[in-house]
């Protein structure tokens, strides 16, 4: 071997023995820290107070969110149960309302609306539990016993329904849901007469809802009072709502029930 080519050997051996550790320390090095993702926070009570006065699908995206962002809020599965319940999503709206009962057991207004919704779909007895489990965390809460007995009317046991509308009437004297639920059992009864007197008890009160009147102007075109429930409607809904409700309400004047959907969308309780 040449000196040239000795001296070109020794530098290139040098060179690599430089490199090696610099490698070996790029290697060992660890990865530049990447930003975490930012946490996300409950919204600010201003914006959950303008989200409460917002159309129910806005309510239940916002709601939904909300409970996904903080399991334990006692508010927002509630919120959110009851946004899907109004959307008449009834099967989701309960499962909501179960969801929230796992992770808060205690929670009582998660119970009620578990309540509500097993109701709203047709299916009061598994709604039963939560609501006797909320009656009797606060015995002294008309929406309990009122709910208590808009289900066990669902599930056919009258006794128990009367009672427990009787103890919510206690509680809450001449409150027109309770009142309206009592005559929309009379009705799917066939007692159109007796559920009279009933709703226009409850329309007589001051908080009487819109509910509760259009119960009202139901009962009185089943029975043939056409000009008075026409009347009623014409006051409460637009032309064309109004249209409708006196167009079913003519197929069946004179008659003695009422579809089983309609009467079961009316029983939903406090």
């Amino acid at each position: 071997m040449s000196r040239t080519t000795a001296r070109i050997a020794t530098v290139t051996l040098l060179l690599a023995g430089l490199a090696a550790p610099a490698v070996a320390a790029a290697q060992a090095a660890p990865a530049p820290a990447q930003a975490a993702p930012a946490v996300r926070q409950p919204a600010a009570a201003e914006v959950r107070a303008a989200y409460d006065r917002a159309d129910p699908l806005s309510r239940q995206i916002f709601w939904s969110d909300q409970a996904e962002i903080d399991p334990m809020d006692p508010v927002a599965g509630v919120k959110a149960a009851q946004a899907l319940r109004e959307l008449g999503r009834f099967d989701q709206a309960a499962e909501m309302a179960g969801k929230v009962l796992m992770v808060q057991p205690d929670n009582v207004e998660a119970m009620l609306e578990s309540g509500r919704a097993h109701i709203a779909r047709g299916q009061a007895f598994y709604g039963i539990a939560a609501l006797e489990g909320a009656r009797n965390a606060r015995p002294g809460d008309w929406r309990a016993w009122s709910l208590l007995g808009t289900a066990y009317e669902q599930v056919r046991r009258p006794d128990d329904a009367r009672a427990a509308w009787a103890q919510a009437l206690v509680l809450s004297p001449e409150n027109p849901d309770v009142l309206s639920n009592m005559a929309i059992s009379a009705m799917t009864r066939g007692d159109t007469a007796g559920a009279e007197p009933l709703l226009r008890r409850a329309v007589a009160q001051p908080g009487a809802s819109l509910k509760v009147r259009l119960n009202l102007a139901m009962v009185l075109g089943l029975t043939g009072q056409m000009a008075e429930a026409e009347q009623m409607l014409r006051r409460d809904l637009p032309p064309e709502a109004a249209d409708r409700n006196l167009a079913w309400l003519r197929d069946r004047a004179g008659g003695t029930g009422v579809d089983q959907a309609r009467t079961w969308g009316s029983l939903q309780g406090g």
